[in-house]
């Protein structure tokens, strides 16, 4: 099974690597505990939603206040982590720490359960789509053989009349060539011949009888 935690974590370091040469290049390209916590108070003054002020709820155990940003400047220690983990010194598991993160360099979706959420949907989609395919192919499969295999027996089934038309062309052919050899005027002369001798046999046979 995979561990959308991790898959989770390398997402936010491949949109930090992104982050930290745009807007707040001052702030996300040589990270510091200082540096992350100004940014954090930065981000937080802006309409945050109400998923990341659980995290910083969670994370700092206050809520954010825009009276209280003396008190805020205190928790620069809890950027630690977040630190390690831009410079890739440190992997942590403080699930707070990781979201913050995520809100740092605006990584979607966030917080963790979301992303995890929309993982398993986009992971499940995909499994169904692999169960979709493969009957399907196994299907067209199956037609291109049924296929192939009627288009061979019919190749067969044209056989057979061609070996029985042979047999009647060979004897149309004997038949034409026995005709080419008879001429036709040699058929006149056989047809007068027979008729001369049917006529005196006749004529004998009648002399006789007289």
């Amino acid at each position: 099974m995979i561990n959308t935690l991790e898959e989770y974590k390398k997402a936010i370091k491949i949109k930090y690597e992104i982050e930290k040469e745009g807007q707040y290049f001052d702030y996300l390209y040589s990270p510091s505990r200082g540096k992350l916590r100004d940014l954090c108070w930065l981000i937080f003054e802006n309409e945050p939603t109400q998923d990341d002020l659980n995290v910083f709820r969670n994370l700092f155990c206050l809520d954010f206040d825009h009276t209280k940003k003396n008190k805020f400047k205190e928790q620069k220690d809890k950027f630690r982590p977040i630190e390690t983990f831009f410079k890739n010194e440190t992997d942590p598991h403080n699930i707070d720490a990781i979201n913050l993160a995520a809100i740092m360099v605006d990584f979607q979706p966030r917080p963790f359960k979301n992303f995890d959420k929309k993982y398993r949907i986009v992971e499940a989609k995909q499994l169904e789509s692999k169960a979709d395919v493969k009957p399907s192919v196994e299907v067209r499969h199956e037609s291109i053989e049924f296929k192939s295999f009627v288009e061979n027996e019919n190749e067969e089934s044209k056989e057979v009349p061609k070996k029985g038309n042979l047999l009647f062309d060979l004897a149309g052919e004997f038949s034409k060539k026995i005709a080419q050899k008879i001429q036709p005027e040699k058929i006149i002369t056989v047809a007068v011949g027979a008729v001369v001798l049917l006529s005196s046999a006749c004529l004998n046979l009648v002399k006789k009888k007289e």
